[in-house]
This record gives structure tokens, C-alpha cells and sequence, in this order.
């Protein structure tokens, strides 16, 4: 039996609840008419962008999604704690994406927060400009 080691064990239930959150919002948005193009992308290399979810509406609109679970609201709740760090890396993250398309769609970042209330869907949170 092999067993893990503190931060092993945090880390993998972490990783667990961060799923599951990724899989309610997938969820959440799939039942407003979005579709899914791809599932935590992440740009080659170290120091690059990760996104949770890409979808896209039935106008053409490329989403590009990052999901947030909190247990609780303090600080701002889910979506406050995205700050201007991880939206560059978000937005390098969906350049690197739209490299390999023959035409720029129009594009959109948005956030779901996962929190006791249920979802909440944050359009156009933050913008590349």
C-alpha cells in the first residue's frame, strides 16, 4: 500500500475538487447552448497560460472560460481572486490557441464561479486590451 504525503494528499484532493468544479461549469454553460472545443489547454513550456474551458456560442464567439470553486465568499468570492497575473496568462494562453485558426472569431474571457450559491457566470470579466 502506498501512501501519500501530506501536501501529495492536499494536492490530489485539490486537483479532485477543481474538476469537479470544471465539470459543473462545463455543465452550467453547455445547458445555456455553448459547446465545448477544448478542456484545460495549456501553451507548451514553462511559464505559459492554462484554460480551464474553451467553448463557443451559437454567434461564433470564441469563450475562452477560467472556472473558480470557493468555499467561501470572503475577499470577493471566487471571481476576485483572479487577478492581473493570471489574466495575462490566460489571455498569452488564448493567442497561442487562435494561432492555428484561419480566421480571428470574436473572442470573449469570461469566469464561472463555483461557490454555495451555485454557479455564477461572469461575462466578459476581464478583455485582452
Amino acid at each position: 500500500m502506498q501512501f501519500l504525503k501530506k501536501d501529495e494528499a492536499k494536492t490530489a484532493s485539490s486537483k479532485a475538487k477543481g474538476d469537479a468544479g470544471e465539470d459543473e461549469a462545463l455543465a452550467y454553460l453547455q445547458a445555456r447552448g455553448l459547446r465545448l472545443l477544448q478542456r484545460n489547454y495549456r501553451t507548451p513550456g514553462r511559464g505559459g497560460g492554462e484554460i480551464d474551458l474553451i467553448v463557443q456560442s451559437a454567434d461564433g464567439t470564441v469563450v475562452f472560460v477560467e472556472v473558480r470553486k470557493r468555499s467561501r465568499t470572503a475577499h470577493g468570492g471566487a471571481a476576485a481572486s483572479i487577478g492581473f497575473q493570471k489574466q495575462r496568462r490566460i489571455i498569452f494562453a488564448a493567442q497561442h490557441y487562435l494561432m492555428t485558426w484561419r480566421r480571428m472569431p470574436p473572442v470573449r474571457f469570461d469566469v464561472v464561479s463555483i461557490e454555495a450559491a451555485g454557479p455564477q457566470w461572469l461575462q466578459a470579466a476581464f478583455d485582452a486590451g
